[in-house]
């Protein structure tokens, strides 16, 4: 039963999937004008080289076949190359790609690091002063916009107190061999104690603007989660046996309350990985974001079209990520 409602959702992803390519596809040519004379600026390109690159975008062919040579290159793993960088579009998102997720994964950590904690804080002490602060501490960095966030933290840590730096992925006079393209883990493996430790300060202040963002919804997810699991009969009765009250608060009230947890964090993760081009505009990260940003001031919309898919593609997958966690941590799931 289990097995088949995971296959279920699977399925179900394959056209939402295809129908994002559709919609990316189709991107370029709802542009007003000529996508072509769009790329390449106001420059005085001759007719000539805008035939040269109609024929290498396929835009001189029938609309069918350029879905048909679309899908075929998809099949490949090409997304064309950039028209300014002339790079193959699926190396430039490689490169940009896991200085993104690096990004993601450490927000995430300090999210739910604090998150969890102020949510269990508060649903232990329900309508406290405690339980008010939690509540308009979250609520207010939920309303705060992260760029903001950011933009106070590099003017108070990294200008006033200069403790740590305003920009980029590691300081540019350390060198470490690119393996996985993840600085930290590149800078463990060349056991570069220097570059390590550059890339987490670095890593930190945006990090820490995306994180704090995140743990406000997160915190309220896990307050209200859990409160209501506190009233449950197995918790009733756990209690009721002489079980410690730290082993009823974690063994069976919280594991059971951070299930609902797990669709905010499904979501975050992609909104994380989609949706901080701001934030690393404003930290001069070199992540896919700031990709998207610079493409689209370069009219670079082949990159842009390929971002956008793997954009929505990425949250297609965090909420089947979030199906498939949920039918296997919930029996109620399993038996519905």
């Amino acid at each position: 039963m289990r097995s088949l409602r995971i296959a279920h959702r699977v399925i179900l992803a394959v056209p939402v999937a295809l129908g994002v390519a559709v919609l990316a596809f189709f991107s370029l040519h709802l542009l007003p004008g000529d996508p072509v004379q769009i790329m390449l600026g106001d420059t005085d390109a001759s007719a000539a080289t805008i035939r040269a690159v109609q024929h290498e975008l396929h835009l001189d062919r029938p609309l069918h076949v350029q879905l048909a040579l679309f899908f075929a290159q998809l099949a490949r793993g090409d997304l064309g190359t950039s028209i300014v960088q002339r790079r193959p579009v699926a190396a430039l998102i490689g490169d940009a790609l896991p200085a993104t997720i690096e990004l993601t994964a450490a927000a995430l950590v300090i999210a739910i690091v604090i998150a969890v904690p102020m949510g269990l804080a508060g649903a232990l002490r329900p309508r406290s002063w405690f339980d008010r602060a939690v509540l308009s501490t979250s609520l207010l960095g939920a309303s705060m916009p992260a760029f903001w966030f950011g933009l106070l933290l590099i003017l108070f840590v990294a200008v006033d107190a200069r403790l740590l730096p305003t920009s980029g992925q590691i300081d540019p006079t350390i060198a470490v061999p690119r393996v996985t393209g993840f600085v930290l883990i590149d800078g463990v493996l060349a056991r570069n104690a220097a570059a390590v430790g550059s890339a987490l300060r670095h890593l930190v202040l945006p990090a820490l603007t995306l994180g704090v963002v995140v743990a406000a919804v997160l915190a309220r997810t896990v307050r209200a989660s859990m409160i209501e699991v506190l009233q449950r009969r197995y918790v009733t009765t756990a209690r009721a046996k002489g079980l410690p009250e730290t082993a009823v608060v974690v063994k069976h009230a919280l594991r059971n309350a951070l299930i609902p947890a797990l669709t905010v964090i499904g979501l975050q993760i992609g909104e994380l990985l989609g949706g901080n081009m701001i934030v690393e505009t404003v930290f001069a990260w070199p992540g896919l974001g700031r990709l998207v940003v610079n493409s689209i001031f370069a009219r670079d919309y082949l990159v842009v079209q390929a971002a956008v898919m793997l954009y929505a593609v990425t949250y297609v997958a965090a909420n089947l990520a979030v199906d498939v966690a949920y039918t296997m941590l919930d029996p109620q799931v399993e038996a519905t």
